[in-house]
């Protein structure tokens, strides 16, 4: 379906992901249209030529005549948005989403959805420290990895349609894993990181230390800049897979910790030969 440019694509929730996809699919010459609650997201994405309309308001002509729906709100609003509103999609729509959990809301959304109506999960693992449309850039798609999460009930048809969204937008790699696998690996990938760099950023409070740092700690706590809402939200939906991420990585600090204590160079030098060779294998190609 997406290969076709006179489908129409409408975007709920015009922030910095759902800005990002309207600037990139609107170079193909897709329609785009917008749902968002902010009217000056929705006067900068028409000023900048990113969407062909959008509103403020549950427009029923806008939402029933889109063909595929891309859904970049937070899970829970995302949730609450198709049981109120579902109603209002065309017969035949395909969903999608850019949501950073899976398992507490694929099967959720897919058990009340319509009948006529197919949601077919992805994640697009980009971002940045910014927020708001008008810091949205494809940009940030090229080199990076898009998944998609399909279940029993998605149709190969939709498999492939969100498979070539994911092409269309410019990453670089794009795979396909289970609510659950995606949940595990995004745990550690992504959440867990996050949860460093929050340590990092507040277990200590001396005062001056940003006058005295080198890039080193810079780029490990870039992504302390933090959305509270979001990530919040994010932990809890997934917190029995970064709970156990959580323990991994202290265990594995502790074990460092000891060979300190232990002044075991020979085990250490062990331990970063290993790290050297693995952060290798994740460098952009």
């Amino acid at each position: 379906m997406i290969v076709d440019v006179s489908k129409k694509i409408l975007i709920v929730g015009l922030g910095l992901l759902g800005g990002s996809y309207a600037k990139a699919l609107k170079r193909f010459g897709f329609h785009m249209s917008a749902i968002t609650l902010d009217q000056e997201s929705i006067d900068y994405a028409l000023r900048e030529g990113m969407i062909d309309e959008g509103s403020t308001e549950l427009n029923e002509r806008i939402i029933g005549e889109a063909d595929l729906v891309i859904f970049a709100l937070y899970p829970h609003v995302f949730v609450e948005w198709i049981k109120k509103n579902q109603h209002l999609l065309k017969s035949g729509a395909l969903i999608t989403d850019v949501t950073g959990v899976k398992g507490s809301i694929v099967y959720e959304i897919q058990n009340m959805l319509r009948p006529d109506l197919e949601f077919i999960a992805a994640h697009p693992m980009a971002g940045r420290e910014v927020s708001g449309v008008e810091n949205s850039t494809e940009k940030m798609f090229f080199g990076a990895n898009y998944i998609v999460t399909p279940t029993d009930k998605n149709t190969p048809e939709a498999i492939q349609t969100c498979m070539e969204l994911g092409r269309l937008l410019g990453f670089s790699n794009v795979t396909t894993l289970s609510p659950k696998e995606h949940d595990e690996m995004i745990g550690f990938l992504s959440q867990l990181t996050h949860c460093i760099a929050i340590t990092l950023m507040t277990c200590n409070d001396k005062e001056n230390m940003e006058k005295f740092t080198g890039d080193s700690f810079r780029d490990l706590t870039r992504i302390a800049r933090i959305n509270d809402l979001m990530w919040s939200e994010l932990f809890v939906a997934n917190k029995t897979a970064l709970l156990e991420q959580m323990n991994l990585f202290m265990n594995k600090f502790n074990e460092l910790k000891e060979m300190l204590e232990r002044e075991d160079i020979d085990e250490m030098r062990k331990m970063m030969r290993h790290s050297t060779k693995r952060r290798a294998l994740f460098d952009k190609k």
